[in-house]
């Protein structure tokens, strides 16, 4: 069973002075987000939000701008103090640790990256990088040793002495990636890391991101109003509308089975041939004998597809053991291609 670095239960986030006036009536009454700002003057950042991220995972939070979901992420580092509901980090309490156990977290076992770098322009890139590392006072040898290696991992090695205003948009992202990954955290925060970025680029970062990934093995948690992003980056999604979380799932699952017209309206436009899989549209067997056309259990729809290209057949669908469990008509196929 996996690992959960990660935990947030019923967490709510109000924004005004009647905070917990506002909460008390919101859980009693069941108020609108209109409502709760009409009544009491207070705005609905979070509602409610329970979730979890394995160690390892990418845990993708997406929607609309005003969804809640950069409210919900500065949460897991208490940028953001919760009106209500807990926050479990590491195996530490976040919201009820005190200042200096915070503190401590956040330079050691979390690393941030924002969509707008903030970069000192009176600094090299190694000083930006080991910056994180001096506020902890590490020595200068060490901090700049720490910033060529993860200067080095993103590419941009032999630009330790350089200035931000020397590099373009893109490479300025990496020196934030390598910033937060500098100091060696457990877990990476990024909110919309990659969105000001021209398309071309922005695919570069994010396979430069998810190779690294499997590598570094960091627990992440990447917030995008990109459903695309989400789907290519994300082992989990979850997707959130007016500060709830209205689903959660693997791409697959998102995209094959939203739970709701606001969820459907997202994925209706978003391709399948890579997501889902023969586990997922085949029919079981039911004693009829296998055919010569064979995939694998976790096939791609786009290979499945492939195989109908010559005739029409049915596939066979194989477990890792080679054994017949399930198979595919071209129907079936055409079904899933179309959702």
């Amino acid at each position: 069973m996996p690992d959960i670095e990660i935990e947030c239960r019923n967490l709510w986030k109000i924004y005004g002075a009647r905070e917990k006036e506002a909460l008390e009536a919101v859980q009693a009454e069941g108020l609108s987000k209109d409502e709760v700002r009409d009544r009491f003057d207070c705005v609905l950042g979070v509602r409610d939000a329970s979730f979890s991220v394995n160690k390892g995972e990418i845990f993708c939070i997406m929607g609309l701008s005003g969804s809640g979901k950069s409210t919900l992420v500065r949460h897991i580092n208490r940028l953001i103090e919760p009106t209500a509901g807990e926050i479990h980090v590491a195996g530490h309490r976040v919201d009820t640790m005190g200042e200096i156990q915070l503190r401590q977290l956040r330079a050691e076992a979390i690393g941030m990256v924002f969509q707008h770098m903030a970069l000192w322009p009176h600094r090299s890139l190694a000083e930006n990088v080991g910056f994180g590392l001096e506020v902890r006072d590490v020595p200068l040898a060490e901090r700049r040793k720490a910033a060529e290696a993860a200067l080095a991992a993103m590419d941009l090695q032999g630009w330790e002495d350089h200035y931000p205003d020397q590099l373009s948009g893109g490479m300025q992202q990496r020196v934030g990636l390598a910033r937060a990954l500098a100091a060696d955290p457990e877990i990476l925060l990024m909110d919309e890391p990659f969105s000001a970025l021209d398309p071309l680029i922005r695919r570069q970062l994010q396979d430069q991101f998810l190779e690294l990934s499997k590598k570094l093995k960091k627990t992440t948690v990447f917030i995008t109003h990109d459903l695309d992003e989400a789907i290519r980056m994300g082992d989990q999604i979850a997707i959130m509308n007016d500060g709830v979380i209205v689903q959660t799932g693997t791409p697959e699952e998102i995209v094959t089975n939203p739970k709701d017209a606001y969820v459907a309206e997202f994925v209706k436009g978003i391709s399948r041939v890579s997501l889902v899989r023969a586990q997922s549209i085949m029919a079981p067997l039911d004693g009829q004998k296998p055919t010569p056309k064979k995939v694998p259990l976790d096939s791609e729809l786009g290979d499945i597809m492939d195989q109908f290209m010559d005739d029409q057949a049915a596939v066979t669908v194989l477990d890792a053991d080679d054994k017949a469990v399930g198979i595919i008509t071209i129907t079936d196929a055409l079904r899933a291609l179309r959702g």
